[in-house]
């Protein structure tokens, strides 16, 4: 009776590997619970770390753009790179030929090493925030009309990144995402769709101001009102206190409302209203009657009895309940209220 064959060796380098990516799973599963953030994304991918080293990591939401628009960067977070990083890349991102790569390879761990391996035009930046080698994974965010993408980096004097990593970086980038959905669809109670209705477009920020969803319509919607704007905060004449929801103000003749999602604010877009719309309140009326008249804020300030910084809030939420972008829309509006 012959003896059974022998057991086949297995390579230590992939076990190491798959175990790592293990435990990075488990604790990935295990933090699905806690409330959502960017600081949750930050978290993951630090629980990622002692199985796929990095110094520098990037991720968010991005659109891929086409032949008249560059991609763009709408939402994001970050380990260890500058707060204008995205800002930077958003002006240079259509020469960003790995960045394209990812896009055009959706699921795929895409790797890439040299400061010039994303197109000249790109190796300034490359080297100005040391990202010899890289490695990302960009998939569809369902609903959203954006890409959800991270991506991790290492100087120049770290080895590249290899296969096991890169295929440990794809497999966990899956379950991220798909977490990451999951958990948006439990906060809108809507399962199997997040977003607007009708594609008006929607959004999801902490407290503070900071995005953490967005879809492609409220994006644009957003940034055609508030010229420069990058995505990564809401522009403070949004950010409401827990005390003031749930809200409407009109922006540019359209209804944006906002209200309480568990401990995040969310932010919709309706259609035009063909009503007045809501009023004003009396001092708000009042302040914004005697500014369309030509009136300074300090002679607004000492007429009604108020500091100039509560006039200019005042004019603010003016601006906003009524729709309007000037002294003389102001005008023409309150004669109509």
């Amino acid at each position: 009776m012959s003896a059974p064959p022998p057991a086949p060796v297995a390579d230590a380098p992939a076990v190491a590997a798959l175990s790592g990516l293990s435990r990075c799973l488990l604790a990935l599963h295990a933090s699905a619970d806690q409330p959502l953030s960017m600081q949750w994304v930050a978290h993951a991918l630090e629980a990622l770390r002692p199985a796929v080293p990095f110094e520098r990591a990037w991720w968010g939401e991005c659109s891929t753009g086409d032949e008249r628009e560059p991609p763009l960067n709408w939402q994001h977070g970050s380990i260890g790179l500058a707060p204008s990083f995205a800002e930077e890349w958003n002006a240079i991102g259509s020469a960003d030929e790995f960045a394209r790569a990812s896009m055009g390879r959706l699921g795929e761990a895409c790797c890439s090493s040299g400061h010039d391996s994303a197109g000249p035009a790109i190796e300034g930046f490359s080297r100005r925030h040391d990202l010899y080698h890289a490695m990302a994974v960009t998939l569809e965010l369902p609903d959203s009309g954006l890409m959800f993408f991270v991506s991790l980096y290492r100087g120049e004097g770290e080895p590249a990144f290899d296969a096991l990593e890169a295929a440990a970086f794809q497999a966990f980038c899956v379950h991220l995402r798909q977490i990451w959905h999951r958990r948006l669809q439990q906060l809108l109670r809507r399962p199997g769709r997040v977003g607007g209705e009708g594609g008006e477009g929607f959004a999801l920020a902490e407290a503070s101001g900071r995005v953490v969803y967005l879809d492609s319509a409220f994006a644009q919607a957003l940034s055609g009102e508030f010229e420069g704007w990058q995505g990564q905060w809401l522009p403070p004449a949004l950010v409401r206190p827990a005390r003031e929801l749930p809200a409407t103000l009109r922006l540019g003749g359209r209804a944006l409302g906002l209200a309480a999602c568990g401990d995040l604010l969310a932010l919709s877009w309706g259609g035009r209203p063909s009503g007045p719309g809501p009023a004003l309140a009396p001092r708000e009326r009042a302040v914004a009657a005697l500014y369309a008249e030509g009136q300074s804020y300090k002679a607004i300030a000492a007429r009604l009895g108020l500091s100039p910084a509560t006039v200019r809030t005042y004019l603010r939420d003016a601006y906003l309940q009524l729709g309007v972008r000037n002294k003389v829309e102001l005008g023409a509006r309150l004669t109509q209220e």
